[in-house]
């Protein structure tokens, strides 16, 4: 493990997840079947901790249809490397596929469907066909091969647990669960199976609905049951891991974002926030599998910035894992910076794979510097008052569209081929096209920006504890709500918050998407559904206020960055908030701002070269000024700036200007810069 300098912070003891991961940099350590623990597993370790790793990811054969005698051996195998990483200092989680079995060459030869028991135990679509393919339909499936897409409530489910256990008992620090899901690369809306219609049945009473179709409340139902099951799945899986190895963690891989991916695929990686044991793997996907971030628009690059902060907050308290993909070493970084603002910990892997680095160098240099400022980066409170909420009930039943909305910029630029890109290249696919989505996105680019510093809120299990901490609490067009979450709501306005609330039918939804006979704070909003719907509504509620705007003006923004909605949907932002840090400069300069102890830590990440539409990648240095508000009877001690640009990351001395009331610091921001402005 690196050692921390002289000048890097003592590490803060807490409880809940271990300290180590809490602080992980991970990388990929596989090994072949055939490797032996001297000649070729311990080079592998040698050279990921002079990378400054300290939790190697393994990926060896699990994906693959295995038997009884060959999971058991291979058993070993994960043994021999455990314990040689852990006498290096370094942890290790192990990447298990919990609803996919690859079968090599299963397409002509043998297969778990077509002789195992995957034929019983396979997902279906709800017409009944099975979620099982061949090859090149996805990249991690080779030709020949054969993909099994199994039911979490067939007899797979003990299956695997009891692999599970087997696991924990070979030392492993965590386990690595990947996605799971109802795969839709080849098939849609499963699971249709007899498994999956008894356990529905059971759980809502409902028969299993013919076909998707969101006017039918039985199948918006099955949407919301889907995420529910998965979440449960996730929960056996830690528990059967914790009940042989109580320190066990495991880390659930999770492709869906804030996006409509989740809908699709079940996947609701937010249902999860408040779970103990188990947290995240965000797997953050880039623009192009071969292009990484080089061709992003400011929009694009924006959206980066909602996906990583949609992470950190489904993650709850505990530590969110992500996927830092690049293409090149120097788009590679500032997707990391990214991924670093927002408080996640990188695993730094060349897009579109998960088992090379983009650039060893790079990775030296960003893990030293994640390293040696980690109290700041992961210990560190935001001091963000304002919070952007993401409802999964008005994601799963406002708009439906045939794209996931990913980004905004759908088509594949000049030179990138249409199956490398995010989309296939419809507008009907960008984020910008969705009502929901674009507004939501919308909302975030406004405050990005602005450099308003906020987090994002997710919407499963809310409560008044989780907005606590907020003045002003933006609702994106939120149309579907439970009446609890209506409840907190509106507490919240009562105790004194501000809400801005836009969109045509505000909380005019049930949380299955049902039409209410009565908008759900109707009394906070001041009009009810008999009303006429006011183009802007203000009015006051107990101690606060709530905001209303009919036209989805975060939309508007995010499609065409025009200024008055920003202003707009902005306003009421600023008469609430007063920051304690600002900043002049380019609006498209990232802020974070966060405190630990008499520090005031900023974060701030340069996305600069990002244009309206795609250009190619360059590193373009920005000049800002950022000034701190320094609290009554106290004086600033220091200022220093430490960037993974420098040579080193060891905090370097700014000066700072005294002017009233605030300290200015002049920066210039190559890629990233983290500035610390100490008060005594």
């Amino acid at each position: 493990m690196l050692d921390s300098p002289a000048w890097a912070a003592a590490p803060d003891a807490r409880a809940a997840f271990p300290e180590w991961s809490r602080f992980a940099r991970l990388a990929d350590g596989t090994f072949d079947e055939d490797a032996d623990p001297q000649l070729d597993m311990k080079p592998v370790i040698t050279a990921l901790k002079a990378q400054n790793v300290n939790v190697i990811e393994v990926d060896t054969i699990l994906s693959h249809w295995l038997t009884e005698a060959e999971f058991t051996e291979h058993l070993g195998k994960i043994k021999s490397f455990v314990e040689l990483a852990h006498a290096a200092g370094i942890r290790v989680v192990m990447y298990y596929p919990s609803l996919e079995v690859i079968s090599i060459g299963g397409e002509k030869g043998k297969s778990f469907y077509k002789d195992g028991d995957g034929k019983s135990w396979v997902q279906r679509s709800l017409d009944g066909k099975p979620n099982v393919f061949y090859g090149s339909l996805v990249v991690w499936v080779d030709p020949g091969d054969e993909s099994c897409w199994v039911s979490p409530d067939s007899p797979w489910r003990d299956f695997y647990l009891g692999r599970i256990k087997a696991l924990a008992r070979t030392g492993l620090d965590a386990v690595w669960p990947d996605v799971p899901i109802y795969f839709d690369g080849a098939l849609s809306w499963c699971d249709g199976s007899t498994w999956a219609a008894d356990a529905f049945r059971a759980d809502t009473g409902l028969a299993m609905p013919a076909k998707d179709d969101f006017t039918s409340l039985p199948f918006r139902r099955y949407v919301e049951w889907r995420h529910a099951n998965l979440n449960q799945w996730q929960l056996d899986i830690a528990a059967a891991g914790r009940s042989v190895n109580p320190d066990l963690v495991t880390f659930i891989e999770t492709v869906s974002m804030d996006y409509q991916y989740a809908t699709s695929i079940g996947l609701d990686g937010a249902y999860l926030r408040k779970a103990e044991g188990v947290s995240h793997v965000w797997e953050v996907d880039i623009l192009g599998n071969y292009d990484g971030m080089r061709h992003a628009t400011a929009t694009d690059w924006t959206c980066l910035i909602s996906m990583y902060k949609y992470a950190r907050a489904a993650s709850g308290t505990k530590p969110a894992w992500a996927f830092s993909y690049g293409w090149k070493a120097d788009d590679a970084s500032l997707v990391m910076a990214e991924l670093l603002a927002a408080g996640c910990n990188p695993y730094e892997v060349k897009s579109p794979f998960k088992d090379v680095t983009t650039d060893k160098t790079m990775r030296t240099r960003m893990y030293a510097f994640v390293a040696a400022n980690q109290e700041k980066l992961y210990n560190a409170a935001s001091s963000a008052e304002v919070g952007v909420y993401h409802s999964s009930a008005s994601r799963d039943f406002v708009s439906h569209s045939i794209g996931s909305g990913m980004y905004a910029n759908a088509k594949p630029p000049t030179g990138i081929k249409a199956g490398d890109w995010w989309s296939s290249g419809s507008a009907e696919e960008s984020c910008t096209t969705q009502a929901w989505l674009g507004e939501f996105r919308g909302t975030v680019k406004a405050l990005v920006y602005a450099h308003v510093p906020f987090t994002t809120v997710t919407s499963p299990g809310l409560t008044a504890d989780d907005l606590a901490r907020y003045r002003v609490l933006m609702l994106p067009n939120l149309q579907a709500v439970s009446d609890e979450e209506a409840e907190v709501l509106r507490g919240f306005v009562s105790g004194g918050g501000t809400v801005v609330i836009t969109g045509p039918a505000p909380t005019g939804l049930d949380r299955f998407g049902s039409a209410r006979a009565e908008y759900a704070l109707a009394d906070v909003l001041g009009f009810r559904k008999a009303d006429p719907l006011p183009a802007t509504k203000e009015n006051r509620y107990g101690g606060g206020v709530c905001h209303y705007v009919r036209n989805l003006i975060g939309k508007s923004y995010l499609a065409s960055t025009d200024q008055p909605s920003a202003d707009q949907l902005l306003a009421p932002v600023r008469a609430a908030v007063t920051p304690a840090v600002t900043l002049t400069g380019d609006r498209r300069i990232h802020l974070e701002v966060s405190t630990l102890g008499d520090d005031t830590v900023v974060q701030l990440v340069n996305f600069t070269h990002c244009q309206d539409t795609p250009t190619a990648f360059r590193t373009t240095p920005a000049a800002c000024t950022v000034s701190v508000a320094v609290p009554a009877g106290k004086r600033v001690l220091a200022a220093t700036v430490s960037t993974p640009d420098a040579a080193s990351p060891a905090p370097q001395p700014v000066t700072w200007r005294a002017a009233g009331s605030t300290a200015a610091v002049d920066l210039t921001v190559a890629q990233y810069s983290l500035l610390t402005v100490t008060t005594g």
